[in-house]
């Protein structure tokens, strides 16, 4: 984990103490998209408070942070207000950068996931087909979520017009005349 990425996570967590009310809009994003364990606990520990309804700021979120047992010897109260103190940009620009991340990361672990199935020489087809499924629905999952995260709002379709035709009418055939005369 570089720098930048350390960075993005913290500056979701700090934009995201500032601006809760954007955390009702994220629920595509996880704790186990952060990188950082810590950072993940953290984003835990804010989505807790406001799903909740109580009120979520740096105070509140360091009480969370010590009641889920995320404080440590490095990793203090004075360094938890510091993370939080610094918000920029909306919320969900971070958030989506971490997904991003995360999708990528999950990518490359099918990659590999589905390189070692084929290249184990003791597994069948159908159980290289069958890991690689499973390994590939993770994937989809963390893609789905990413899908919803970055989808755009679209305009709402004109409504289709109804089709004028009906359903197919089985024509029939009237009773042939019966050679018997009626009485």
């Amino acid at each position: 984990m570089g720098p930048e990425v350390a960075s993005e996570e913290q500056l979701l967590l700090s934009t995201a103490t500032a601006y809760p009310e954007a955390l009702a809009s994220m629920r595509w994003l996880r704790p186990e998209d952060f990188t950082t364990q810590l950072y993940g606990g953290l984003y835990r520990c804010l989505t807790s408070l406001a799903s909740r309804g109580e009120p979520v700021d740096k105070v509140t979120v360091l009480w969370e942070a010590q009641q889920s047992g995320l404080l440590t010897p490095a990793f203090g109260p004075q360094e938890a207000l510091e993370l939080l103190d610094s918000p920029a940009g909306p919320p969900e620009h971070w958030g989506e950068q971490i997904l991003r991340r995360a999708l990528l990361h999950h990518a490359h672990l099918a990659g590999l996931h589905v390189q070692a199935f084929a290249q184990d020489l003791t597994n069948s087809p159908h159980q290289v087909i069958t890991g690689s499924r499973r390994t590939l629905a993770h994937l989809a999952g963390v893609r789905a979520r990413w899908q919803h995260a970055t989808r755009q709002p679209t305009a709402p379709r004109p409504p289709v017009p109804a089709s004028r035709a009906g359903p197919a009418q089985q024509r029939t055939r009237a009773p042939a005349a019966s050679p018997r005369p009626s009485r």
